[in-house]
């Protein structure tokens, strides 16, 4: 059985099994190629002693079946424990930072799987999920002008799309729907940084920091987490429209959450609200730049947009994978034998492009039987909360970007197209050219 060898420098694309490592450095501009050898070679991999512990392995899952069934089944595949902190995130495949609030509030408001069903009909769905995030669809729209309105003048027509655009506008959106002053942004930009830092920094599939990143990294989600427990309190004596004052004021099972519970669900929140979404809207870009046909066959045709978005969000999924599971029992896959207690790597990004699942994967196919079957927000009880919320974003913001621009480009020389370390497919930056719409 191949296995996967940690932080072995990769400088060029691999050809063969051998050189194939998923997590080394450099590793994310070549995950597509990795993956077709994978498919067809070695679809579960085994990555020797990283598993929960000592003596115990990962995997890594690669095809879409096998990824499907896992998540679909909570009971036979858990979250992993590493001695009593869960590891990865109970929010599909969102990132979730460890930290004591976190696990409190989901220990007691979604300890098992009925009232985890419940945590996000009640608490997340009317504010993120597909039913509740529409009412922020106004929202959303002006803050979307707005952003046009700061370059849409500018001659020649040249942005920098993820700090003019993309990394921007999740950041409006979730502040405010988390009721905090617009005014606070900055800080609350360097604060999400730090939650998804490990996703970013972190060594291997379990994103660890060295000791000493760690802790100051602690030390800002501290000081995140004093900052939320100002606004609740503000809330619950200043009530606004707004998640935070809905969160100080739901009946739970017949009670009220604590301040403890309701800092848990909004670090949840803020942190699966930002990078996926900026990753997406960066990702289409580069898209539609490469693809100027496609640009205006949406452009005329607006139908066509909402699988723009879907099949976008599978071929370039922002986060690739996460060792989110891990063998409740032992169990066999893809021929592969993995015992009882091993930590499983999904592969999101391979599943979506799983040639098995999906004809010529590699397309934006906006005909595609099925669009939206991808694995990009997970799939079953766990699937990623705030999904409508970040489909709701990337639609309206292309649907004003279509009306307001004639065309879209990348602007010559300014462009290297590399992406960030870690397991989320981010580019650092995306030159592009415009040219405002008549």
């Amino acid at each position: 059985m191949t296995e996967l060898v940690q932080h072995a420098p990769v400088t060029k694309c691999p050809m063969n099994l051998d050189e194939i490592d998923l997590f080394a450095p450099g590793a994310q501009e070549f995950w597509f190629d990795a993956y077709k050898i994978l498919h067809a070679e070695q679809p579960v991999v085994r990555i020797p002693g990283e598993g929960a512990l000592p003596g115990t392995d990962g995997f890594v899952i690669t095809k879409y079946d096998d990824i499907a069934k896992i998540v679909s089944d909570p009971i036979g595949f858990p979250q992993p424990s590493y001695g009593g902190a869960m590891m990865g995130g109970g929010r599909g495949n969102e990132p979730e930072q460890l930290d004591m609030n976190d696990a409190m509030a989901r220990n007691t408001l979604r300890p098992n799987m009925e009232m985890h069903k419940q945590h996000r009909i009640q608490l997340t769905d009317p504010w993120v999920g597909a039913t509740g995030a529409p009412r922020h669809r106004e929202m959303i729209t002006r803050t979307v002008d707005q952003l046009i309105d700061a370059w849409i003048e500018r001659k020649p027509g040249e942005i920098e799309f993820v700090t003019d655009f993309a990394a921007v506008l999740p950041q409006i959106v979730m502040t405010n729907i988390l009721g905090f002053p617009l005014e606070d942004m900055p800080q609350l930009k360097i604060w999400g940084e730090a939650q998804v830092r490990r996703f970013v920094y972190g060594v291997g599939h379990r994103n660890l920091l060295p000791a000493e990143e760690e802790m100051e990294n602690a030390k800002a989600l501290g000081e995140f987490m004093a900052y939320v427990h100002e606004q609740v309190t503000r809330k619950r004596s200043e009530p606004g429209d707004d998640m935070t004052t809905f969160l100080t004021q739901v009946d739970y099972y017949g009670r009220k959450l604590t301040d403890t519970e309701v800092i848990g669900v909004i670090f949840g929140m803020h942190i699966g609200g930002l990078e996926t979404t900026q990753y997406a809207l960066a990702a289409e870009a580069q898209i539609l730049c490469e693809q100027p046909e496609l640009f205006a066959q949406l452009k005329a045709d607006r139908s066509k947009l909402r699988f723009f978005v879907e099949e976008s969000l599978r071929v370039q999924a922002p986060t690739q994978g996460l060792s989110t599971r891990m063998a409740g029992s032992d169990v066999e896959m893809q021929g592969v034998k993995i015992p009882k207690g091993s930590i499983l790597h999904l592969r999101y990004g391979a599943g979506n492009r799983d040639p098995e699942e999906f004809e010529c994967p590699e397309m934006v196919n906006l005909e595609r039987p099925t669009v939206g079957r991808h694995l990009t927000f997970s799939q079953g009880p766990r699937v990623c909360p705030g999904a409508g919320l970040s489909r709701l974003e990337q639609n309206i913001a292309w649907d004003r970007l279509l009306d307001r621009l004639d065309s879209l480009s990348f602007t010559p020389g300014k462009n290297d197209f590399t992406h960030q370390p870690g397991i989320m497919l981010g580019l650092w930056k995306l030159n592009v050219n415009f040219t405002k719409a008549k």
